[in-house]
């Protein structure tokens, strides 16, 4: 099943609501970001000001990741709260969104 597929599968079952037409600029973001308890992002501009403001993030990054995401961890010295799940080949995304799955279920049986 594709990624699209499997979005839409989930906000069938647990809306996901989308306040980016509201964000007019970084402050808009960040405050929104502020709000939020977890960001999950591919590798875009959201992605940023979740590490710098230090709020729990996890990046959904690529293959052929940006050089400033490194090799071979799942963290980033760059962004202590952030979390990478990483494609473990190109076009892979199976495999990230699974991983993420895991760790949201782990999460939501934590705080339990």
């Amino acid at each position: 099943m594709d990624l699209s597929t499997q979005i839409q599968r989930l906000s069938a079952v647990l809306p996901i609501p989308d306040w980016t037409d509201e964000l007019k600029d970084f402050a808009d973001t960040a405050a929104l970001i502020e709000a939020l308890d977890l960001v999950s992002s591919f590798d875009t501009a959201g992605v940023h000001p979740t590490g710098a403001l230090g709020k729990p993030g996890w990046l959904l990054n690529r293959f052929d990741t940006c050089w400033r995401w490194l090799l071979d961890r799942a963290d980033t010295p760059w962004y202590p709260s952030l979390r990478q799940f990483r494609q473990p080949k190109s076009g892979d995304w199976d495999t990230v969104i699974s991983n993420v799955r895991r760790a949201l279920f782990e999460i939501v049986q934590d705080n339990r």
